[in-house]
């Protein structure tokens, strides 16, 4: 089996009521193919009659994909669009030249004290399609594909992998799977990606023979299959693809190819000129930079 090329660690931060360690971007890895930022929100629960509220706040220049394991989600954004999420769904949110959304614990799920674990991730997008009009696309559990064999469960969450390939709306070759293993599972991850990773959400797990702790993210070597292997029940997520055209710079919300365009968005955000949120009040201000 070839060596892994890197491991990234999490950065750590209380959101008060849950956790969230952040993998990308890394010191020695900004983005791992389109992939620029990763989130691992929780696992958590929260107290009887809360929940997530994160207010109105804009996007430039990326795809947002929330993916859930566990709780619920409620995403509204300045489109019109409003779709709650549940595990093993798709929120595929482009963001383009701009767009404004929240995400907060829906209403009728607070009482009970609501879980929730999930990934937050942004894809970048490519210079032909950065100023694109924004979008949004929500993909059901059962729209994506699927494949169950000797003790591995697989679902495509974005672009193609294992001979599938998912209807998310992707803008370069991409590869983002939620991989299950039993114990004495094992997958052979292919090298038909330019940028191979692999976050170890939980279990017992050895890559390429090197075992893997928990929230860490192994990035791949460019070339050979790489096998990996399950001494418990273990859940993974497999990300990647076809390297980024170019550098991309990030501030707070925005990923952008130059300072002007992050500098336009900072403007633009500060003086309102945003589209608003349907039935939204709030809003996160620009940070002090």
């Amino acid at each position: 089996m070839p060596p892994t090329h890197a491991i990234l660690k999490p950065r750590t931060k209380d959101l008060g009521g849950f956790e969230v360690r952040r993998l990308l971007p890394a010191a020695t890895h900004k983005m791992v193919g389109p992939f620029i930022f990763f989130d691992h929100m929780g696992p958590a629960r929260f107290a009887a009659g809360k929940g997530v509220d994160v207010r109105p706040h804009p996007h430039i220049g990326l795809a947002t994909v929330t993916y859930l394991f566990e709780g619920a989600l409620l995403h509204r954004d300045s489109l019109g669009t409003v779709q709650r999420i549940t595990p093993g769904d798709v929120n595929w949110m482009i963001a383009g030249r701009g767009i404004v959304h929240s995400e907060r614990t829906p209403p009728e799920d607070r009482d009970a004290g609501p879980p929730l674990h999930g990934i937050q991730t942004w894809v970048a997008l490519p210079l032909a399609h950065e100023q694109t009009a924004p979008g949004f696309a929500h993909l059901p559990k059962a729209e994506l594909p699927a494949i169950a064999e000797k003790g591995v469960d697989l679902h495509i969450v974005a672009g193609k992998a294992f001979g599938e390939r998912a209807p998310t709306p992707v803008f370069s070759d991409t590869l983002y799977v939620a991989a299950t293993l039993a114990a004495g599972g094992r997958l052979a991850v292919p090298a038909e990606h330019e940028e191979r990773g692999v976050y170890v959400v939980s279990g017992d797990v050895t890559i390429a023979g090197a075992k893997v702790e928990p929230y860490h993210v192994v990035v791949l070597p460019e070339t050979g299959t790489v096998e990996i292997e399950a001494a418990s029940s273990a859940r993974l997520m497999l990300f990647g693809g076809e390297r980024m055209d170019g550098d991309r710079h990030i501030w707070w919300n925005f990923v952008a190819s130059s300072r002007e365009l992050l500098e336009d968005a900072k403007a633009r955000w500060r003086e309102s000129r945003f589209d608003r949120v349907p039935a939204e009040t709030e809003f996160i201000p620009l940070p002090e930079e």
